[in-house]
């Protein structure tokens, strides 16, 4: 992984998304030694899904980027996250919330699968309720080869942000953000396609 492809791979997706989009790289497969890379093609905003590589990264390269964080939030894990990050891609939990301090998106279960995180439908208004910084809505598709097979739940959080006057729509990955963006996305999470095309 050389900065110069990672930077060429960036620019691309970043043309072909439009500056409207926030491209948020996803840095969970990405070691402390390699953020080096990422700092070094121009990435400014990354993601991570665990607390603890938060707090690694962060101590290693805290100020070369804006820090989000897009996992599982545990309530427990909540204070780390409010010192570092400027957003919180996935809150799921009223207990969660008590401890959040900083704006969210509310993550939805659109899909009803067991092993994914996020609320469903039912529980939405609720969570938006309990807390004062939503600014918008998270989802993750089933696991698909076919990026249109996404396109249904996105179009389906769209509708649910538009109905809740939510601005920021965090959808699609590296399999099937360019479905997100035409249906809405403001913010992408891709990882793959950026560090290895």
């Amino acid at each position: 992984m050389s900065p110069d492809e990672v930077r060429g791979r960036y620019e691309r997706i970043r043309a072909e998304v439009g500056a409207g989009v926030t491209i948020v790289a996803a840095t969970k497969y990405v070691s402390v030694e390699e953020l080096a890379v990422l700092a070094e093609a121009g990435i400014d905003v990354v993601g991570e899904n665990r607390a603890q590589d938060l707090e690694a990264k962060h101590a290693a390269y805290g100020d070369a980027f804006r820090w989000h964080f897009i996992g599982h939030l545990q309530s427990r894990k909540a204070k780390t996250v409010n010192r570092i990050c400027e957003l919180v891609h996935s809150l799921s939990s009223e207990s969660a919330a008590k401890r959040l301090e900083i704006p969210a998106l509310v993550e939805v279960n659109l899909s009803g699968e067991e092993t994914k995180s996020g609320v469903p439908e039912s529980e939405l208004d609720a969570l938006i309720a309990s807390y004062p910084d939503v600014k918008g809505l998270m989802t993750m598709p089933p696991e698909t080869g076919d990026p249109e097979a996404s396109r249904p739940y996105f179009r389906r959080l769209r509708e649910l942000a538009v109905e809740r006057d939510l601005a920021e729509l965090s959808m699609g990955t590296s399999q099937d953000y360019r479905v997100a963006v035409e249906e809405g996305a403001t913010l992408i999470r891709i990882g793959s396609v950026l560090y290895h095309g």
